[in-house]
């Protein structure tokens, strides 16, 4: 984290683009704004874009902005993000979810400065330095075809990856006591410092959700007493939830102690169920869903291959779960700055 720090402090007065990479909850956007407010910029905007929320054919509008009569319902003129932050920066939060007709947009911003409006004439010339994050492998995305390599080049002038919280616990004390002191203070609670034994389960816990999980725990204690935290449950879910290759990666005789879901006995069976999932998803697709077909290429009986397709949770559309109580339609649900919309996108 120092190491870090240092980066952030030699990077912060330039304006190269930098992807800041790392888990979920590992604080990558307090990365980038720790760079946009050491930097000459800080007096100007720093905006946000979650890039994975917003669908792809309301993300153009969104960054770029549109002009009145681009589209039905654009009755008023909008400047996009772009174009709010200039003098300033914009974060794009899971870069690798964009769409290939924005990224060529992006590229476009980088390269030039400069971009159009939705249903615009001419060209708008902004100074806005760009931060990307993402949880995934962009070079794995290139190579499937859904990144594009010269935009790959252009945000990743420097990268910076946060380490998971599992990989700095020398961090877990102090951030644990400063959101304590936090919450403390936020919900008026006269609790005294944590404990010995909670320190020791704060250490030795896994943290899948990284710093936002400890967030939520610490203001769990705080809220509730220590004794509604049951790190045994939270540890026995996360060896229940990871797959094969992290049971793997992850065992120790340290961690496992104590945990009755894992076993060589648990990873036997977790990997047969991945095999037969892939080897069913394989040919559903291979049968276009044709699961009479599907049945017959797997020499198993049209029944079975219902059954699994039901335990394994199996889906034709690999999209957003449909809302609870609406099973036969499939909702997107996306947020704005100044509304929240609702959309029915068809499985097809």
């Amino acid at each position: 984290m120092n190491k870090i720090k240092m980066i952030i402090d030699e990077i912060s007065k330039t304006d190269i683009a930098v992807l800041v990479r790392g888990e979920s909850g590992t604080g990558k956007e307090i990365v980038a704004k720790a760079i946009h407010m050491n930097s000459d910029r800080q007096e100007k905007p720093f905006l946000k874009v979650n890039c994975a929320a917003i669908p792809s054919n309301l993300l153009e509008s969104e960054l770029f902005g549109f002009e009145k009569g681009a589209f039905t319902g654009a009755h008023l003129k909008k400047p996009g993000k772009f174009e709010l932050a200039n003098g300033g920066t914009i974060l794009l939060n899971d870069i690798g979810e964009t769409g290939i007709s924005i990224q060529a947009k992006l590229l476009q911003v980088l390269q030039d400065g400069e971009f159009s409006r939705l249903g615009g004439e001419g060209d708008i010339k902004v100074n806005t330095r760009l931060i990307t994050t993402t949880k995934d492998h962009l070079e794995k995305s290139i190579i499937d075809g859904r990144f594009r390599e010269d935009l790959f080049f252009r945000i990743n002038v420097m990268s910076i990856t946060v380490p998971p919280l599992r990989e700095r616990k020398e961090q877990i004390l102090p951030l644990s006591e400063y959101f304590s002191n936090l919450y403390k203070k936020k919900y008026e609670r006269p609790m005294g410092s944590l404990s010995s034994k909670m320190i020791s389960n704060l250490k030795e816990y896994h943290w899948p959700g990284n710093i936002r999980e400890l967030e939520n725990v610490i203001k769990r204690i705080i809220l509730f007493g220590e004794e509604e935290i049951h790190f045994q449950d939270l540890n026995e879910k996360v060896w229940a939830d990871m797959t094969v290759p992290e049971l793997v990666e992850n065992f120790s005789p340290t961690t496992a102690k104590g945990t009755d879901t894992f076993s060589l006995k648990e990873v036997g069976k977790r990997a047969a169920e991945a095999a037969e999932t892939e080897m069913i998803q394989s040919a559903l697709q291979e049968t276009h869903w044709n699961r009479k077909e599907a049945a017959k290429l797997l020499r198993i009986s049209y029944k079975a291959l219902l059954y699994k397709i039901e335990k394994y949770r199996i889906n034709e559309w690999k999209g957003p779960k449909a809302i609870e109580g609406e099973s036969d339609e499939t909702f997107r649900e996306w947020e704005t700055e100044n509304n929240k919309s609702r959309i029915w996108q068809n499985p097809e």
